[in-house]
């Protein structure tokens, strides 16, 4: 554990030793405050029977922020070390490909997290302005930022693979961001379809990130949706493994 402990802290100090970390975070909070100036100037001063946060994710630019920075988290990961040559180097070490996999995994999770954390500050304005005390209700945010990060971990798990295949930064984005559309039409697709008998409709309607990102919105855990972020981001983590172990055969 203290060799997975060390990276995970290697890792982390990246993004912030780097300028492209504060860069990510400070494009995090301009979206996302955008986005609600939008959102209050759309809706006015007539109440809304929903929170604040389920409107938010039913907007564009929730998944506009995800399907953009997510690629930029983790382009670096594997690729910046397989050009710079430190990649080798780390292998070479008392380290286990799991333990570099996962390291790398948490810190982009943990730093993609921290770039979120704004948006309570926007919560709290409206909360403010608006005198409702349950904008920042605890079963609510705690909902929303478990649907973030389910859903990040997906998103972030496609790039950690796309990372492992090249070792192009700028590659390894496009990949990423390629993977992150093609899911995104997924759900798309899944909204549009009505779920019916048929297996190729309900298979469909796992994919439906948005009905399951409003019931995050909203507080509501569905153990279905919790299940399927997880399979998607482990089936992802585990394709990146075998990449990563693939150097022994070349």
């Amino acid at each position: 554990m203290r060799i997975f402990w060390a990276l995970l802290r290697r890792e982390l100090a990246s993004f912030f030793f780097s300028l492209t970390g504060y860069i990510i975070i400070a494009a995090v909070t301009l979206l996302t405050g955008f986005s609600f100036v939008v959102l209050i100037n759309t809706l006015g001063t007539d109440p809304v029977p929903v929170p604040v946060t389920e409107l938010f994710y039913l907007s564009f630019y929730f998944w506009l922020i995800l399907l953009l920075i997510t690629p930029v988290i983790t382009m670096r990961l594997f690729a910046l070390e397989k050009a710079s040559g430190t990649f080798e180097t780390l292998m070479s070490t008392a380290v286990s490909d799991f333990q570099v996999v996962a390291a790398k995994f948490m810190a982009a999770v943990i730093f993609y997290l921290l770039a979120w954390l704004p948006l309570l500050a926007c919560l709290g304005v409206i909360q403010h302005f608006a005198h409702q005390n349950s904008t920042l209700d605890a079963g609510t945010v705690g909902g929303m930022f478990l649907g973030i990060a389910l859903v990040g971990s997906v998103f972030i798990s496609l790039g950690c693979f796309a990372s492992s295949l090249t070792r192009s930064q700028m590659t390894a984005a496009v990949i990423s961001f390629v993977l992150g559309v093609g899911l995104f039409s997924l759900a798309y697709l899944a909204k549009q379809i009505p779920v019916t008998e048929q297996w190729q409709a309900r298979a469909l309607s796992y994919f439906s990130l948005f009905d399951q990102m409003d019931d995050f919105a909203r507080g509501v855990v569905d153990t279905r949706a919790v299940v399927f972020y997880v399979t998607i981001t482990f089936l992802f983590l585990f394709l990146t493994l075998r990449v990563v172990e693939s150097r022994r055969w070349k």
